[in-house]
Protein backbone atom coordinates (compact mmCIF):
# COMPACT_ATOMS: atom_id res chain seq x y z
CA UNK A 1 0.00 0.00 0.00
CA UNK A 2 1.29 3.21 -0.95
CA UNK A 3 0.10 6.73 0.70
CA UNK A 4 0.81 10.25 0.00
CA UNK A 5 3.23 11.05 3.30
CA UNK A 6 3.47 14.73 2.89
CA UNK A 7 2.53 18.06 0.95
CA UNK A 8 5.10 21.12 1.19
CA UNK A 9 4.55 24.90 1.16
CA UNK A 10 6.95 27.18 0.99
CA UNK A 11 6.16 30.30 2.92
CA UNK A 12 7.82 33.74 4.26
CA UNK A 13 5.57 34.20 7.24
CA UNK A 14 6.48 30.30 8.71
CA UNK A 15 4.89 31.09 12.16
CA UNK A 16 1.82 32.87 10.90
CA UNK A 17 0.98 29.59 8.63
CA UNK A 18 1.92 27.10 11.26
CA UNK A 19 -1.26 28.69 13.79
CA UNK A 20 -3.12 28.83 10.74
CA UNK A 21 -3.18 25.08 9.97
CA UNK A 22 -3.26 24.29 13.88
CA UNK A 23 -6.15 26.57 15.00
CA UNK A 24 -8.16 26.15 12.18
CA UNK A 25 -7.31 22.56 10.57
CA UNK A 26 -6.06 20.37 13.99
CA UNK A 27 -2.40 20.44 12.65
CA UNK A 28 0.20 19.14 15.52
CA UNK A 29 3.18 20.68 14.69
CA UNK A 30 6.22 19.38 15.38
CA UNK A 31 9.54 21.35 16.93
CA UNK A 32 10.21 23.88 14.51
CA UNK A 33 13.78 22.48 12.26
CA UNK A 34 16.22 25.24 11.50
CA UNK A 35 19.64 25.00 8.96
CA UNK A 36 21.59 28.18 9.93
CA UNK A 37 23.73 27.33 6.88
CA UNK A 38 20.96 27.48 4.73
CA UNK A 39 19.21 29.59 6.69
CA UNK A 40 15.74 27.16 5.99
CA UNK A 41 13.33 26.55 8.76
CA UNK A 42 10.65 24.34 8.58
CA UNK A 43 7.46 22.54 10.50
CA UNK A 44 5.71 19.37 9.80
CA UNK A 45 2.56 19.24 10.83
CA UNK A 46 0.39 16.03 11.56
CA UNK A 47 -3.23 15.74 10.75
CA UNK A 48 -6.17 12.87 12.67
CA UNK A 49 -5.66 11.18 9.62
CA UNK A 50 -1.98 10.81 9.69
CA UNK A 51 -1.44 13.20 6.37
CA UNK A 52 1.46 15.80 6.92
CA UNK A 53 1.62 19.47 6.16
CA UNK A 54 5.69 20.55 5.81
CA UNK A 55 5.94 24.36 5.84
CA UNK A 56 9.09 25.81 4.89
CA UNK A 57 10.81 29.16 4.84
CA UNK A 58 14.04 30.20 3.43
CA UNK A 59 15.19 33.60 2.09
CA UNK A 60 15.77 34.01 -1.55
CA UNK A 61 12.60 31.73 -2.73
CA UNK A 62 10.64 34.08 -5.19
CA UNK A 63 6.89 34.61 -4.52
CA UNK A 64 4.44 32.85 -6.06
CA UNK A 65 3.13 35.01 -9.16
CA UNK A 66 -0.39 33.24 -9.67
CA UNK A 67 -3.65 34.74 -9.71
CA UNK A 68 -5.12 32.96 -6.69
CA UNK A 69 -8.15 34.56 -6.96
CA UNK A 70 -9.44 34.11 -10.82
CA UNK A 71 -7.25 32.39 -12.81
CA UNK A 72 -6.04 28.44 -12.67
CA UNK A 73 -2.93 26.95 -14.07
CA UNK A 74 -1.13 23.87 -14.20
CA UNK A 75 0.44 21.98 -11.51
CA UNK A 76 -0.99 21.35 -7.84
CA UNK A 77 -3.59 23.73 -7.38
CA UNK A 78 -5.01 23.22 -4.04
CA UNK A 79 -5.11 20.95 -0.87
CA UNK A 80 -8.16 19.12 0.53
CA UNK A 81 -9.09 18.53 4.13
CA UNK A 82 -12.11 16.51 4.80
CA UNK A 83 -14.73 16.10 7.01
CA UNK A 84 -17.17 13.69 8.29
CA UNK A 85 -20.43 15.87 7.69
CA UNK A 86 -22.16 18.77 5.14
CA UNK A 87 -22.93 20.31 8.63
CA UNK A 88 -19.11 20.76 9.35
CA UNK A 89 -18.31 21.66 5.99
CA UNK A 90 -20.80 24.69 6.45
CA UNK A 91 -19.43 25.28 10.14
CA UNK A 92 -15.79 25.49 8.98
CA UNK A 93 -17.10 27.87 6.28
CA UNK A 94 -18.78 30.24 8.33
CA UNK A 95 -15.97 30.40 11.24
CA UNK A 96 -12.95 31.10 8.35
CA UNK A 97 -15.50 33.84 7.00
CA UNK A 98 -15.86 35.42 10.41
CA UNK A 99 -12.25 35.12 10.57
CA UNK A 100 -11.51 37.18 7.64
CA UNK A 101 -10.56 34.80 5.09
CA UNK A 102 -12.24 34.82 1.66
CA UNK A 103 -14.69 32.18 0.27
CA UNK A 104 -14.39 31.43 -2.95
CA UNK A 105 -17.11 29.38 -4.10
CA UNK A 106 -19.64 27.30 -2.19
CA UNK A 107 -20.50 25.39 0.23
CA UNK A 108 -22.05 23.78 -2.64
CA UNK A 109 -22.69 20.38 -3.95
CA UNK A 110 -20.30 19.66 -7.00
CA UNK A 111 -21.33 17.18 -9.82
CA UNK A 112 -19.20 14.66 -8.81
CA UNK A 113 -20.95 13.87 -5.13
CA UNK A 114 -18.95 16.40 -3.01
CA UNK A 115 -20.12 18.75 -0.79
CA UNK A 116 -17.35 21.52 -0.39
CA UNK A 117 -16.24 25.44 -0.51
CA UNK A 118 -13.36 26.93 -1.27
CA UNK A 119 -10.92 29.28 0.58
CA UNK A 120 -7.33 30.82 0.19
CA UNK A 121 -4.98 30.70 3.79
CA UNK A 122 -3.11 33.49 4.78
CA UNK A 123 -0.55 32.96 1.93
CA UNK A 124 -3.05 32.38 -0.90
CA UNK A 125 -2.83 28.71 -1.01
CA UNK A 126 -6.26 27.31 -2.22
CA UNK A 127 -7.82 25.31 0.17
CA UNK A 128 -11.04 22.98 0.23
CA UNK A 129 -13.20 21.56 2.63
CA UNK A 130 -15.17 18.30 1.40
CA UNK A 131 -17.33 15.64 2.23
CA UNK A 132 -19.23 13.44 0.46
CA UNK A 133 -22.75 14.76 -0.28
CA UNK A 134 -25.77 13.36 1.55
CA UNK A 135 -29.62 13.87 0.78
Amino acid sequence: MMTLEHVAIWTNQLEVLKAYYEKYFGGIANQKYTNPVKQFESYFLTFDSGARLELMQMIHIPNNQNDTVHKQHLGIIHIAFGVPTMAEVDAKAEELHLAGFPILSGPRKTGDGYYEFETLDPDNNRLEVTTIFSA
